[in-house]
């Protein structure tokens, strides 16, 4: 079973993908959403959301795209999917119940062992995830040696 929310899982391989591909231009959202077949309006309001954050930078133009906005060695995948989930707009599955199960003892289970999920993800780095992409070859062998460091 996944823990992380789709949306979550989705930013981190983003984050990451960007982080492989971001030299030496920007990866545009298009190319990124055909990578993980999706379609790319699927993705921009989730890289707008990371933008918002600090973890991605938004370049304009005919080549813009997206590209890390800090060293990968200090993203967590943590920083990421708490990113993501605070932009997830889940106003849209309405108000919470008034329950003293949920308020008294549900509800302080299921926050402590999300903090204790998270506290996981927050000791995984983007170039980390970056190196064990590239051992694994998920995108092939070409263009992706470079040295990365902002």
């Amino acid at each position: 079973m996944i823990l992380l929310q789709r949306r979550s899982l989705l930013a981190i391989a983003a984050v990451v993908d960007i982080a492989l591909h971001a030299r030496p231009s920007p990866v545009a959202a298009k190319l990124l959403a055909a990578r993980h077949e999706l379609p790319p309006r699927h993705l921009e309001t989730l890289l707008q959301a990371l933008v918002r954050v600090g973890i991605l930078k938004g370049v304009r133009g005919p080549r813009g795209g997206y590209e890390l906005a800090r060293e990968r060695r200090k993203i967590t995948a943590g920083d990421i999917a708490r990113a993501a989930m605070q932009d997830a707009g889940e106003d849209a599955l309405g108000p919470l119940p008034q329950s003293r199960l949920i308020d008294d003892v549900i509800g302080p289970e299921v926050a402590s062992a999300s903090e204790a999920f998270l506290a996981v993800l927050d000791g995984v780095t983007v170039e980390e995830l970056c190196r064990r992409a590239q051992a694994k070859a998920v995108f092939g062998e070409s263009g992706l040696d470079g040295d990365f460091t902002i």
